[in-house]
């Protein structure tokens, strides 16, 4: 594999900001749709949606993203054995164009197969998905040779792509949507989504040079060795992805309700009059994005400052589950407020404090996730327990929606909300105290691979800007 020789920028390759470009784009389309997908079903026929009810709307939402978080298990391995990862990146951004602009066809133009169009375009876009998401990232590992100090940094630029194009997307994707035309919102993303596709068009061959072009067995064949048998340290490892795995579901199911519960909530119960300026619901969904890039920096440096007194990757993960539980709290205070009634609408700050607070949990996630599978896996089962952890991921993003959809109706919503918000408030503070108890035990049965987190900042930094890649089940090549 020939690496590129256009020359570098800022000291790394050009074709990582080919890359960043792409990946921010494809986001933007993504986080887009995601961010006005929900007030779609559920706003009315007059206004242009399904009129769905909450808990329709919901359960679609969940099958939705959860399918999202299966299809890259098998478009990581089609690239990886047959197309290469670069003809899985066109023909996943193909699709996933067609399939918001398929979205984005008027209804007056469907004739009664308003539905049926509308499951193809969330079929398009979850197929293009599937060949477009996991194969990116592991492109930017191969523009560095093995050792190569600046690969860390490289991904640091990388997942900066990823959050500025989620946070961008809400605010113009789900202000068209919103306040001018669902059908725009859609197309809005489609666009963001063909820039990215135009990006690798015309600039790859330029930039990347061959890379991504072979498919990678190819490259490895004749390279495997025989695998050991387990050993004891193997099974402990093996048993501590699997704790942490069903605990990450607990975490994930509560931090969704974002594109949810929390997006029907800021559109039904939040006064959102800024000084006459009425802000779209959808635009809370940047929030996330917006507090990770401004307090990765911060929670990063913290870790390196306390040196040998930083938190193990369990007791991170305990203190996420606390800080979850407390953005929960916030917004059963904002339920409490009021009373029960749904014509009272709540300050906008306790939606912000909520995001806030389950950013700060996110960061602290950054040990876990598909970083800890590729510290801890035996070889021989590492895809095996890679494919654990994206059902796992998936099956999170269906257990929000089941969640959420019990928020019902009309007069019930107020009371039904507050009660999933302590509900799931109590539950995560309770996860957190039973992590945080089992955090000695876990770090035993780890022999030796916790020791292996980055002590230096711009280590740490990457870390904490990968848990939106993390999330999203974009495994980093470090190959």
């Amino acid at each position: 594999m020939t690496k590129p020789t256009a020359g570098t920028l800022f000291g790394h390759p050009k074709g990582l900001f080919l890359l960043f470009g792409t990946e921010m784009w494809e986001r933007f389309g993504y986080y887009g749709m995601r961010a006005i997908l929900v007030l779609y079903l559920v706003a009315s026929v007059q206004d242009g949606g399904f009129g769905w009810s909450s808990t329709e709307a919901l359960s679609l939402y969940g099958f939705f993203t959860m399918s999202v978080y299966l299809t890259p298990v098998i478009g990581g391995w089609l690239a990886d054995n047959y197309i290469g990862q670069r003809k899985a990146i066109i023909w996943g951004g193909i699709i996933f164009a067609l399939g918001y602009f398929t979205l984005g066809i008027p209804k007056t133009m469907l004739a009664g197969m308003e539905e049926t169009v509308f499951y193809i375009g969330l079929a398009l876009i979850v197929t293009g998905n599937g060949l477009f998401k996991a194969n990116v990232s592991s492109l930017v590992g191969d523009l560095y040779e093995d050792g190569d100090h600046r690969r860390d940094g490289a991904f640091t630029i990388f997942y900066m792509g990823i959050n500025l194009g989620a946070f961008l997307a809400p605010l113009i994707v789900g202000y068209l949507g919103e306040e001018v035309n669902w059908h725009y919102g859609f197309i809005a993303a489609g666009c963001g989504m063909l820039i990215g596709l135009t990006l690798q068009l015309t600039l790859a061959n330029k930039y990347l040079g061959d890379i991504g072009i072979e498919p990678s067995a190819n490259r490895t064949k004749g390279e495997e060795k025989p695998h050991a048998p387990l050993t004891p340290q193997d099974m402990d490892r093996m048993k501590v992805i699997l704790i942490m795995s069903m605990f990450s579901v607990i975490f994930w199911a509560g931090f969704e309700q974002a594109g949810g519960l929390f997006t029907i909530y800021a559109s039904e119960f939040t006064d959102r009059d800024l000084m006459g300026f009425i802000v779209p619901a959808s635009w809370f969904q940047s929030l996330n994005a917006m507090f990770i890039i401004l307090l990765a920096p911060f929670v990063a440096s913290t870790w390196v400052k306390m040196g040998s007194n930083e938190p193990t990757s369990p007791k991170k993960f305990a203190l996420a589950m606390l800080f979850l539980s407390i953005g929960f709290f916030v917004m059963l205070w904002a339920t409490m407020i009021q009373g029960g009634d749904v014509a009272v609408k709540v300050s906008m700050l306790f939606l912000v404090f909520a995001y806030l607070f389950h950013t700060l949990g996110e960061l602290c996630l950054s040990p876990i996730g598909l970083s800890m599978v590729t510290k801890l896996a035996p070889l021989k089962f590492t895809s095996l327990l890679m494919g654990m952890w994206f059902f796992f991921t998936a099956l999170s993003n269906w257990l929000a929606a089941f969640i959420g959809s019990f928020v019902g109706e009309g007069e019930e919503m107020v009371n039904n909300a507050g009660n999933i918000f302590m509900g799931v408030g109590v539950g995560a503070l309770i996860t957190g105290f039973i992590i945080y108890l089992s955090a000695g035990k876990l770090v035993q049965w780890m022999h030796g691979a916790e020791g292996e987190a980055s002590h230096t900042l711009e280590g740490k930094l990457e870390e904490e800007l990968e848990v939106t890649a993390t999330h999203e089940a974009m495994p980093k090549n470090h190959s």
